[in-house]
């Protein structure tokens, strides 16, 4: 099996080594194609203004500047034109990607590519708190390489991509797995904070106030974090909303 490796947090970043160590326990044709840079955020932005730059640095091991959608085209198309890869995954982030995170994150747009580039993909996050200060990415290294076998033994439907996220605990802390649906937050966590340059003029930042309670309602994935929980979400391609477009069509078909 043939695994193309992503992320967005970039070529250095530690869970770039964490995924690509679950990728070898599976496979040892593992070829690891990410950012020059942190893309976290970008969700899946594609370059189209800008070319992409391509630096080896090392054995199956690529830096694109560019995002993680480029990356895995990139990888598709380019580096492994002799041979798709037979699975991407993306990650592991830094921080789960649940909730509304999943539209903004490049961690699941990675696997989006993939999705569409009809390849299976998995989108791997490994949550964590200030209050712990580093991943548990013992949690992750422990659980994720038999749940991506079972997972693949299922088979991934076509224009499916299927969201992981590992909790915020030590590996015998984890109460089991749960697949989830998406959930939404309570509360909004954006805000803006206003600051002054060394000539005074002004300048903005997109904050995050103190990270508020979620949503416990059962079955999502941030009730699953929450109860120390692998959640395991499938997420489709297709964003149609099926119910509003046949009541649309009922009212607007004959316009």
């Amino acid at each position: 099996m043939r695994i193309l490796v992503t992320n967005d947090d970039g070529i250095h970043a530690e869970g770039l080594g964490i995924c690509e160590e679950i990728a070898r326990a599976l496979s040892d044709d593992v070829w690891v194609v990410a950012p020059e840079y942190d893309q976290s955020g970008v969700a899946h932005s594609l370059s189209i203004n800008d070319p992409l730059r391509l630096r080896a640095i090392g054995p199956k091991r690529f830096a694109v500047k560019g995002t993680p959608t480029d990356c895995v085209i990139m990888g598709a198309h380019h580096i492994l034109s002799d041979g798709r890869p037979d699975l991407v995954l993306s990650g592991v982030n830094q921080g789960h990607n649940a909730g509304e995170d999943v539209t903004y994150s490049g961690t699941v747009a990675g696997a989006i590519e993939g999705t569409i580039l009809n390849i299976p993909s998995i989108a791997l996050s490994q949550s964590y708190s200030a209050a712990n200060k580093m991943p548990q990415w013992a949690t992750t290294i422990k659980y994720a390489p038999d749940l991506i076998r079972r997972v693949l033994k299922e088979g991934i439907p076509k224009d499916v991509l299927v969201n992981i996220n590992f909790p915020d605990c030590g590996p015998d802390e984890v109460k089991g797995v749960s697949v989830t649906s998406q959930g939404k937050r309570d509360q909004a966590e954006m805000a803006i904070e206003s600051r002054n340059d060394g000539r005074g003029n002004p300048y903005y930042w997109i904050a995050f106030r103190g990270r508020q309670r979620p949503a416990t309602r059962n079955g999502t994935d941030l009730w699953a974090l929450a109860d120390k929980r692998i959640s395991i979400t499938p997420l489709r391609i297709d964003m149609t909303d099926e119910p509003f477009m046949t009541r649309l069509a009922e009212v607007l078909g004959g316009a």
